[in-house]
């Protein structure tokens, strides 16, 4: 295809997953202008997503810059990209399965320069404006769950919220299926412990000083949840999340769901 590279725009095999989601468009019955194609305004919402690139900046190719945006609108108040993130978490419990007897927390920290819901001073960066997500991952990596506040919501604040945003349900866990949650010092409280403990956890919070007496004296030591940074930094490749530009939350959560479908449907290998 001329134009934009195929690499920005949206895998043909993705689209095939996402375009059943999308609502149906009954035309007016007074006529008008024909409706854009579905699939460029995709392209450009993805090309969006993976370069980071402002609204108006999106090249011509994918049509007006507006009509992108308000076909982003349509689709995250009917809760597409949230599907697909479902869609791409069910076909990886079908083809590689879901793990989760190790499950892992972790927050991430981003600017949004332009302020908005769910931003806050950043106690890290000059009490600049910024937003946190917290993501849960199984054993693997696969994003389960996120939540987004202010960059000053302490991580332990957003823990029950994100157990509690899980997309596909969760295995009651059993004697011979039990399930762990690893955390790091940030969440070594008293309250923390009592909450994963109710919700049939098997806590590893690791206490302050406990990680860094390990990495002093065990070889090669790294904690397991690892992969849960590693998803931060698989999110962080989608540029538009680098720094956070939406001032409405949905709107930020919608281009994070879109991520994590793009993340599951690739594990579950929908494309290469």
């Amino acid at each position: 295809m001329d134009g934009v590279d195929a690499k920005w725009r949206m895998p043909d095999e993705l689209w095939d997953e996402i375009s059943p989601l999308l609502p149906l468009h009954r035309p007016s019955p007074l006529g008008g202008r024909p409706r854009e194609d579905d699939r460029k305004a995709m392209d450009g919402l993805f090309y969006l997503l993976r370069t980071g690139c402002q609204w108006k900046a999106l090249p011509r190719e994918f049509g007006a810059s507006s009509t992108v945006y308000d076909r982003f609108r349509q689709w995250e108040q009917a809760g597409v990209f949230r599907a697909l993130w479902k869609k791409g978490l069910l076909l990886c419990d079908k083809k590689v399965g879901i793990d989760w007897e190790w499950q892992s927390v972790d927050g991430c920290m981003t600017k949004a320069p332009l302020g908005g819901e769910k931003t806050g001073p950043n106690p890290t960066d000059r009490a600049k404006s910024g937003t946190k997500r917290s993501i849960l991952t199984d054993a693997y990596g696969l994003p389960l769950a996120i939540a987004i506040d202010g960059a000053n919501r302490h991580d332990k604040k957003m823990l029950a919220e994100t157990l509690g945003s899980v997309i596909v349900p969760r295995p009651r866990p059993s004697a011979n299926a039990p399930q762990h949650i690893c955390l790091d010092k940030g969440y070594d409280y008293p309250d923390i412990r009592d909450l994963v403990k109710k919700l049939k956890y098997i806590d590893h919070i690791k206490a302050r000083g406990e990680e860094t007496e390990a990495k002093k004296h065990i070889p090669g030591y790294r904690a397991r949840r690892w992969v849960v940074e590693r998803t931060h930094s698989w999110m962080n490749r989608f540029r538009r999340l680098l720094i956070r530009w939406e001032k409405l939350a949905d709107r930020y959560l919608a281009l994070l769901h879109l991520a994590c479908g793009y993340i599951t449907c690739k594990v579950a290998g929908v494309f290469g």
